[in-house]
């Protein structure tokens, strides 16, 4: 069983900066991808940046050069760093991880937080 909790959301505004942090817990082993998905509001959700195990990283061309996503392992955590925002970035941020929950699982499952609330003002 893991838990995922996101925090950091809020009210910015536009050029500002804005980090979100996603803590997993429970029975943890191992993390593989993890990952933070947006979804505007009227919009599909999108997968905005994703840290590999091995620390590479990947982003949607729309935050590329502005949002830097980095992992801390040894507390369980992802975050996410948004600079310069805009209002089009307004959005629903929500943590996705791999997690094998057991050294004897060849495959990890996919765990989600609820969601934070990013809303950039113009």
């Amino acid at each position: 069983q893991v838990q995922l909790v996101e925090s950091g959301g809020g009210l910015v505004q536009a050029g500002g900066s804005l980090g979100l942090s996603c803590v997993a817990s429970g029975s943890i082993f191992r993390i593989n991808d993890m990952r933070w998905y947006r979804q505007a509001p009227g919009m599909q959700r999108e997968l905005a940046a994703v840290i590999t195990s091995g620390s590479a990283t990947y982003y949607i061309d729309s935050v590329k050069g502005r949002f830097t996503i980095s992992r801390d392992n040894a507390k369980n955590t992802v975050y996410l760093y948004m600079n310069a925002l805009k209002p089009e970035d307004t959005a629903v941020y929500t943590c996705n991880m791999e997690v094998q929950t057991s050294w004897a699982d060849y495959y990890g499952m996919d765990y989600w937080g609820k969601g934070t609330l990013v809303t950039v003002s113009a």
